[in-house]
């Protein structure tokens, strides 16, 4: 399906792969850029680099969308966190820094390695289908600096069923993280839309109302903190709607970023108030290598079953270690 697009002149001097990138929904800039490698893009008619710089009412003709080369899981001797399984569906605590399957521009020899996927097809003879091949048994994700509880689905009835429970809301997801500041409520409700981030294609926003969808998510204040680094607040969040990078996102967009989420506004480190006199120590500083962000609790009726499961995943040791230094 080929689609029209015209450059306005406030476009003059972008680069054509930026350009477009930003334009279409849903597409990254790497996709772009392989549209473009197979000439799938024209400007006023022939095929252009990636880095043609833009003049303003150029007619660009997009022919199809892009057809990188199929990927497939790799299975991997990784150990898993298993909390829950059956026949049917299997439950893993996923460690902070795994990406549950390979992105779509990732390569066999590099990107495609130290998945969950790959995990899961070392350790289970038979797991769900997917519409890919890099996917099988994936219900749900998490994102790859989030720690905590993942379905994973065995067969295809398990995987159809686990899926329109997670359409309809009726799996209960609830979470730990440690955000900047202090929240002035003990309870409170974000209902915010979600959508892309025109600019910068890796980010979520609440701010753009196009493509953007329903994210509601609810908080519980669990801990206050007050630190030689400042004020933290430990939250518990369930969410109902399970968007790219929702909780993340939500809190970012009240002024209480997650702790580490450098994406969404936190800093890198956090650090002792400085002083003017030359004479005392220099600042402490205390950085943590993820997002304090944990799926920590699920709760939902088995797809096939019908059994009540409620399962649990304590804070990870590096979250727990975290806590302590910041006291």
């Amino acid at each position: 399906m080929s689609q029209a697009l015209t450059v306005p002149t406030e476009a003059t001097g972008q680069r054509l792969d930026a350009w477009l990138a930003a334009q279409l929904e849903n597409v990254s800039r790497a996709r772009v850029q392989l549209l473009l490698s197979e000439s799938k893009v024209l400007v006023n008619g022939v095929s252009a680099k990636p880095s043609l710089k833009l003049r303003g009412g150029e007619s660009i003709e997009i022919l199809g969308a892009p057809a990188p080369p199929p990927l497939r899981a790799i299975p991997e001797s990784i150990p898993l966190d298993i909390v829950y399984e059956d026949r049917d569906l299997s439950v893993i605590n996923k460690p902070a820094g795994m990406m549950v399957h390979a992105g779509s521009g990732a390569t066999d020899s590099v990107r495609n390695r130290g998945t969950l996927v790959n995990a899961l097809l070392s350790h289970y003879a038979e797991l769900s289908h997917s519409a890919d091949l890099i996917r099988p048994g994936i219900v749900h994700r998490l994102d790859k600096q989030t720690s905590g509880l993942i379905i994973v689905a065995r067969n295809d009835a398990a995987h159809l069923k686990l899926s329109e429970m997670f359409s309809r809301r009726q799996i209960r997801k609830t979470y730990i993280a440690l955000v900047h500041g202090a929240l002035k409520q003990e309870k409170g409700t974000i209902n915010a839309h979600i959508s892309r981030d025109a600019i910068r294609r890796t980010r979520m926003t609440t701010r753009r109302e196009e493509g953007a969808r329903t994210a509601i998510s609810h908080y519980t204040v669990l801990q206050r903190i007050e630190s030689r680094f400042g004020k933290f607040t430990l939250v518990s969040v369930r969410i109902e709607t399970g968007r790219t990078h929702q909780i993340r996102v939500h809190l970012a967009s009240i002024g209480h970023p997650v702790l580490g989420d450098t994406l969404y506004g936190a800093p890198a480190k956090i650090q002792t108030p400085g002083s003017k006199k030359k004479s005392d120590p220099e600042p402490e500083s205390l950085s943590l290598p993820r997002n304090f962000l944990h799926a920590a609790e699920l709760e939902f009726t088995h797809p096939i079953t019908g059994q009540p499961l409620g399962l649990k995943a304590p804070l990870p040791d590096e979250l727990k270690s975290f806590l302590k230094q910041l006291s």
